[in-house]
Formats: structure tokens, sequence, C-alpha cells
């Protein structure tokens, strides 16, 4: 049996597709600010915190990272709500992904905090510096220098993993796709739409993050 391609009954469908590549670049977008977010607190309570709040934060990277982000989505979802806390689908998902890019920029960054001598911390004391300066300027900023290659790429791994949301309800390229699969039947014609969609917006956020890592970091060590 031939199959003969048809692209036609899937691009008049082409709007639709794009808004879906539009959703999913706000649910990537605002997972990654709120994960670094996330990432940055982690990193720095768990290297300079109290015990207590280093061994918190151990548990819930350990917890994040070694379950999947699909049952993190269900949780929250569907298991929040038996407790009160309802979210649309949408904001359902940017937290399920907010939290779980959170527990993987902890480690990244932990790293990253980890690999500044101690003799650097310590002059920076020596000067008078502020707890916050020193965090902020003697830390964080070397620390995301030597670490930001990791974390783009985990950045771009965030882009891909917004397929999956659809398993809530949440609108996003591949929820689209989906559908117009179902729509149209042309199966073959739509995935490979996609497909290409996805290469061309994941190839362009790489030159991005690359152009932003030369810009932000154009210092030597």
């Amino acid at each position: 049996m031939t199959t003969v391609l048809q692209f036609g009954p899937v691009l008049v469908h082409l709007d639709r597709l794009l808004w879906g590549l539009a959703l999913t670049l706000e649910y990537a977008v605002l997972s990654i600010l709120f994960g670094t977010a996330i990432g940055i607190l982690g990193a720095v309570g768990r290297c300079f915190g109290p015990r207590w709040l280093s061994a918190a934060i151990a548990c819930y990277v350990e917890l994040i990272r070694n379950t999947p982000l699909l049952i993190q989505l269900y949780i929250v979802f569907f298991s929040l709500p038996l407790i009160g806390m309802k979210f649309t689908p949408g904001t359902s998902a940017i937290i399920a992904l907010s939290i779980h890019l959170g527990a993987y920029a902890t480690e990244i960054l932990r790293a990253g905090v980890e690999s500044i001598p101690a003799g650097q911390i310590e002059a920076a004391k020596s000067l008078g510096l502020s707890s916050y300066r020193i965090i902020r300027h003697v830390v964080l900023v070397p620390a995301v220098r030597a670490v930001y290659p990791s974390l783009s790429a985990q950045f771009i791994l965030q882009l891909m993993g917004t397929s999956i949301v659809g398993a809530i309800a949440a609108e996003e390229l591949t929820a689209i796709a989906n559908n117009l699969v179902m729509q149209t039947f042309r199966s073959f014609e739509v995935y490979i739409i996609v497909a290409v969609i996805y290469f061309v917006v994941v190839q362009a956020a790489s030159l991005l993050l690359a152009g932003a890592g030369r810009l932000l970091f154009r210092w030597k060590q």
C-alpha cells in the first residue's frame, strides 16, 4: 500500500498550530523564570543555610528528580484540589514545570556555588562586604557563569518537556496537534509539521541562549 502525503488539509490549520506554539513558549518562558528563581534560592539555601534547611532542600530535589514529570502534573492538577488548591490547566502546567525545573536548577547551581574557592569568599568578608553582596557578586555570578552551558541545556529540555502538559488538558503545540490528528486523520503529516516546528524553535532557542551567554559573561575569571 502506498501512502500519499497530503499537507494541505493540515496547513489550513497552521494558525492553530502557531497559537499552540505561542502557548508552548509561554509555558516554557514562565516556568524557566520561576524554576530558575527556585533553583537560585535552593542552591543558596543548601550551601549557606542552616542544616535543617539544607536537608529539606535536598529532600525536595531528590523527590522531584526521582519522580516523573507527568506524575507531578497529575498531583498539581488532580490531587491539590482535594485540599482546596484548584488551578486551571495552564496554571497547573506552569506550577508543575517550575517545581520540576527548580530541582534540577538547584543541583546545577549548587555545583557552581561549590566550585567557588573558599578563599574568594573569605577575601570578600575581609573587605567588609555584606552577606547579600557576597552571595550576589562573589558567589552567584561566577557560579552561574561556570554552569551556564548545563543550565542552558536544562532550559532546552524544559522547552521540549512542555509537550506533555496536554495530559491535563493544557493547550499547547502537541495538544493542538493531537486534536488536529483526530480532526483531519492525517497523523503523519501533522506530526512531521510539529516536529519541524519544534526543531526550528529549539535551534533558535539554543542560538539565543548561546548569544546571551556570550553577552552576559564577556568578562574572564
